[in-house]
């Protein structure tokens, strides 16, 4: 068993996990630490806690100090340095004509690093712009281009549902979604219902699939050769998974029957499988 503390550096980013190296840290202290790009610091949401050794993948690297006073105006600073460097890069890529749209900055805790982030539709080049960039900050550039789901990450915005989109404020990393998992849970393969401002499939199919997996198992499926309460075999025209009801053509009756799913008794289950051309014609909202 070790003790960590878990940290995270953005608002529903991935939580890393520190050594406390006797530090007592609390949920929302903000703390110090040495990272891959250098000293950041980030929030504890993950109180000095004992976890299997099994859990930590490489070692942990110790937090530095719990931030004081100076510590919260270097991070002000560095959010004015990054809205500058937001607004230059900006005029930059202007006058360099590049085909970039530029979405979010980073300025490193230490003010050892800029880091831009920005969309492409094809590969930029960019090192003339690096050049302009490091010219006027004095210090290390880095551009990374990302791709539409980690821009509405970084973005954020409201979804369909009305609430803040799952990437923002709470998801540390994208799940694989699949058409799959929409045909599943009896969704309408249409892409302006099954996708995010992204323009890719929803993560809130991945959210909830688990508990439609359940459901399938005790639901027949459509196509599902079954026996009614009235002793008549039948097929299952259509499935309501959450509640359960099952319409059924019979054999003996032109008038499709409804019955819950407990009352039949399952002969031959179907299948659910995605057509050729509907995963073709869908196949771009799964990219990532």
């Amino acid at each position: 068993m070790k003790e960590i503390v878990g940290i995270r550096f953005k608002k529903g980013g991935k939580v890393y996990y520190f050594s406390p190296e006797k530090i007592r840290a609390n949920i929302g202290d903000m703390a110090i630490v040495e990272t891959v790009r250098g000293v950041e610091c980030g929030e504890v949401v993950i109180a000095n806690r004992e976890i299997d050794d099994s859990s930590i993948s490489s070692p942990l690297k110790p937090i530095i100090r719990l931030a004081d006073a100076n510590d919260m105006r270097t991070l002000e600073r560095n959010k004015q340095r990054e809205k500058d460097a937001f607004r230059v890069c900006e005029e930059k890529i202007a006058m360099r004509k590049l085909n970039m749209k530029l979405v979010d900055v980073e300025c490193t805790f230490d003010n050892n690093k800029l880091l831009f982030y920005f969309t492409a539709e094809n590969r930029v080049d960019f090192r003339e712009l690096v050049k302009d960039l490091a010219a006027v900050f004095r210090t290390r550039i880095e551009l990374r281009q990302i791709g539409v789901r980690d821009e509405a990450k970084i973005l954020g915005g409201l979804g369909i549902c009305g609430r803040e989109f799952c990437c923002k404020s709470h998801l540390g990393d994208f799940q694989p979604v699949s058409i799959k998992m929409a045909k599943e849970q009896g969704l309408s393969l249409n892409p302006t219902k099954i996708s995010g401002t992204c323009g890719r499939l929803m993560c809130c199919l991945k959210n909830e699939q688990n508990a439609y997996e359940e459901l399938l198992k005790i639901t027949p499926k459509m196509g599902a050769l079954v026996v009614t309460p009235d002793g008549d075999k039948g097929r299952v025209e259509d499935v309501n998974l959450i509640t359960g009801k099952l319409r059924i053509k019979t054999e003996k009756s032109e008038v499709p029957v409804t019955v819950d799913r407990s009352e039949v008794k399952l002969l031959k289950d179907g299948q659910i499988k995605v057509r050729r051309d509907e995963r073709d014609a869908l196949k771009k909202l799964e990219d990532k």
